[in-house]
């Protein structure tokens, strides 16, 4: 893999190195590339400013365009001459630039700096709202920007994220990208070191309403963690930017099959130096799901036995969360801020299963039914401090991150069990079980990244990591005994898992007339140990190098194209290698597996983008020793498990399109088609060789009417295959209407989620022993009304938070 790996990566080197050569010696014929930025006061980018290039001869416009999130602004295709740069901005004086000279012959010019002063006059009672479309296509990621979307008011990030492009969430909350699983999920740019079951918890948690929007990164660079086979999605949260005081304040309600309710309070307060902000959100989400599962086992004479089993599974989740933080600029160029935040949440579980149990289809031979009591609760603390300093003006900045995370979650489950035969009769007494599943979580992380202009087009980033989690989950397990509840030493046990990662990067990014080609490696050891009390430890410590490369080509105005490459790894979640047993019936449990490996994964995509909106782009990508969910049969007994298998092949093909047919009505389709091929020689007793081509289609039209808006969503995807399993085809339509008033300060929303309640979750599978079909339906149907009031000051933007502990907090239950 190694040598595979570094092949791969020389010949993509390779290639850039020739590529730019040629494209660097051709045509100069289009004009030179004219760039520069735009600065406040305090030295802090100004970004979506209107910027216009204006021919110094006579006071023409000759372009126009925005400044970006670093206030860069940028102009191609400049003829030579005399020019001068404007800048305007609502609560900014407008601001020129001297005169400037693009020379014949030049590639890149940039233009002199600009620092816009506050107006000294203010609008009075005037709100002007920029509108960002809901799907966003830029260079290196996708964004969905939820923050005014109509159907995001009310729901949680987990819902949000259904909604996302190539996104998909299957019936264990399991999120993937693409058709893959492996998802690395990150808040405000930081890693959440938590379990699949535990990022599902903490997105269940995070209000909607809290949610800026949602970047998709396929192909990240090495300047990220190499977690994450199929990519990064990055959580934008709100932030109160503005100085003075000032806030916004939201209330929902929603109705299911029962009802919810949620509140959200943002505020913020800038006065000099210094800025303060909060955040603090509480919500009640009472819902419900059925599941029903037909399956067969066979005995070793092949002789059948058919289950039915039916379990209705009411859930109630109480959700409490903040965020408070600062920042203090120490001087124009050094800012050093902490953050503190964490939740208390809650979640009872009152789960009514029944099983019928037969020779035939038709004829019941027994029964059981299970009820089951798990009260859960999570709780989380944590501290971040950055400090942040723009060494100088061209750009050379190093930043600074310590975290710590501590996380505390306790599980407290009773399962009563009776048995009867087809006359009503009970054969023997019920069975009780009851578990205590105390579990501790602590995390540090420790970063620092630098980057350094070495000239005005060459550009150097690079940076070290440290992490350390230490997870220790204790099982206490009793069973009845007829006259108290006794230990059962069965199942009894204390698993401690502790993994240390210590990282460190390189990138070069290099600019070129039309082109940038940005190459980069990262290296990571990992040292974990797994111990399962009475067992032998499992003991790992390994090295790897994740390389990668970026080509970005302007074909022209409209045109562009793009490839990269990276190779990535997936380390098993702490709950995949946690080997307790957790039961839903006594013929149907899951268990850990403390022997899995991590996966690894080279990814290649290329891009083509059409005026800046339509995008296509097509993806390969190789995983081996992939970690995969597997059902095994044990005689009578189902379980559920992670294995590594083999290799799986993913293709993929992606078209993103948004559209405006009137000034009122716009929209956006994503297409996205993948193939998902997985191969084992050994599972269980058996071989693994299967995949299907899957289509998922998402479409959103929005109508704009004065201070209404309409939006309407749907989706689509065919059937698909994951593994051991077929997963049906599952489809929805969703709904909503806002209206703005009092000057745009206040917003209401009403929307409804799965219009016509045909969104399911159904699996079958009929491979290495397995015979089974799983009905699930959701209380999908819901419809939601939110009211959301913004007040106080609108001005200056606070700085943004980058902590290093996010990676970590992604593999922990019941987290924010």
């Amino acid at each position: 893999m190694k040598t595979l790996t570094n092949n791969i990566f020389c010949t993509l080197l390779l290639v850039a190195i020739s590529w730019s050569t040629s494209f660097a010696q051709g045509g100069k014929s289009g004009g030179a590339k004219v760039s520069g930025s735009l600065l406040n006061e305090q030295g802090k980018p100004m970004d979506y400013a209107t910027v216009s290039l204006i021919r110094a001869t006579d006071s023409t416009v000759v372009k126009g365009a925005l400044s970006n999130d670093n206030g860069v602004y940028t102009f191609d295709n400049i003829r030579s001459g005399k020019y001068l740069v404007k800048a305007s901005v609502v609560g900014y004086q407008k601001a020129m630039t001297t005169p400037f000279t693009v020379p014949e012959s030049a590639a890149t010019v940039t233009a002199p700096a600009l620092s816009m002063r506050v107006g000294s006059t203010e609008l009075k009672g005037v709100t002007i709202t920029a509108s960002k479309p809901l799907i966003e296509r830029k260079i290196d990621r996708t964004v969905m920007n939820v923050e005014n979307s109509v159907l995001a008011a009310g729901n949680t990030a987990l819902e949000i994220l259904e909604k996302a492009p190539g996104v998909t969430v299957d019936k264990d909350d399991n999120i993937s990208l693409k058709g893959k699983q492996g998802v690395t999920v990150m808040i405000n740019d930081k890693l959440t070191y938590l379990s699949a079951a535990q990022l599902a918890t903490l997105l269940r948690s995070t209000d909607g309403n809290t949610i800026k929007s949602i970047e998709i990164i396929t192909n990240p660079s090495a300047k990220y963690d190499a977690a994450g086979n199929s990519g990064i999605i990055n959580i934008k949260l709100k932030k109160n930017s503005q100085s003075g005081t000032n806030g916004s304040i939201t209330v929902g309600v929603a109705r299911g099959a029962f009802w919810r309710d949620n509140t959200s309070l943002n505020l913020n307060h800038k006065e000099g130096n210094l800025n303060v902000f909060g955040t603090f959100s509480r919500g009640d989400n009472k819902n419900t799901r059925d599941i029903a599962i037909d399956r067969i086992t066979r005995d070793s004479t092949g002789k059948p036995t058919y289950f039915n089993q039916l379990t209705r599974m009411p859930h109630v989740y109480h959700y409490n969360n903040y965020r408070i933080g600062a920042d203090y600029d120490v001087t124009s160029k050094n800012t050093i801020g902490f953050v503190v935040s964490g939740y208390s949440n809650s979640e009872l579980d009152n789960n009514n299963g029944s099983t019928k149990i037969g020779a035939t289809p038709n004829r019941v031979d027994s029964s059981l039914t299970t009820v089951s009591t798990i009260d859960q609760s999570y709780k989380n603390f944590a501290a971040n401090l950055n400090d942040r300093f723009k060494i100088d003006t061209s750009g050379q900045e190093l930043s600074v991150d310590l975290d710590y995370s501590k996380f505390k979650n306790n599980s407290i489950a009773q399962y009563n069990t009776n048995y009867f035969l087809p006359d009503g009769s009970t054969p023997h007494a019920p069975q009780l079980l009851r578990n205590q599943t105390p579990s501790n979580i602590t995390i540090y992380t420790a970063k620092v990244d630098y980057t350094k202009p070495l000239s005005k087009t060459i550009k150097l980033e690079t940076g070290a990591k440290f992490s350390s989690v230490k997870t220790d989950n204790n099982l206490q397990a009793q069973i009845f005994n007829g006259n108290s509840y006794v230990n059962d030493t069965t199942r009894t046990n204390r698993f401690i898992y502790t993994e240390k990662i210590t990282a460190g990067y390189l990138n070069l990014n290099k600019q070129f007339k039309k082109m940038s080609i940005q190459i980069g490696l990262r290296g990571e050891y990992t040292q974990s140990n797994g111990n399962l009390l009475g067992s032998t430890p499992v003991d790992r410590s390994y090295f790897n190098l994740f390389p990668s490369a970026f080509i970005n080509r302007t074909l022209n105005d409209k045109n562009e194209i793009s490839f990269s490459y990276s190779r990535r790894i997936d380390r098993p979640g702490y709950d995949d290698l946690n080997p307790f047993v957790y039961y839903l019936d006594p013929y149907t449990f899951s268990k850990g597996n403390a022997f899995l490996k991590p996966q690894y994964t080279n990814n290649f995509e290329f891009n083509y983008t059409y005026n800046k909106s339509i995008n296509v782009s097509l993806g390969y990508s190789r995983t081996t020793d992939v970690i995969t969910e597997i059902i095994l049969t044990e005689g009578q007994k189902s379980f559920q498990t992670n294995l590594n298998l083999q290799t799986q092949n993913s293709y993929s093909l992606n078209i993103n399109a948004p559209y405006t047919i009137t000034k009122w009505w716009s929209g956006n389709i994503d297409v996205n088609s993948f193939y998902l091929g997985f191969k084992s020689d050994s599972v269980g007793t058996g071989k693994l060789s299967d995949g299907q081509v899957t289509v998922q289609v998402k479409a959103t039209q929005t109508l704009t009417f004065g201070s209404y808006k309409f939006e309407i969503r749907g989706d689509y995807q065919s059937p698909l295959t994951y593994g051991i399993y077929k997963i049906k085809p599952r489809y929805g339509v969703d709904a909503g209407v806002s209206h703005s008033f009092a000057n745009k300060k206040a917003n209401i929303k009403l929307a409804l989620d799965d219009i016509f309640f045909i969104r399911r979750n159904n699996v079958s599978s009929h491979t290495l022993g397995n015979d089974f079909d799983i009905r699930q339906t959701n209380d999908s149907r819901v419809g939601r009304l939110t009211f959301t009031y913004n007040f106080g000051n609108n001005k200056i933007k606070s700085r943004e938070h980058r902590s290093g502990a996010d990676d970590e907090k992604g593999r922990v239950k019941g987290a924010n």
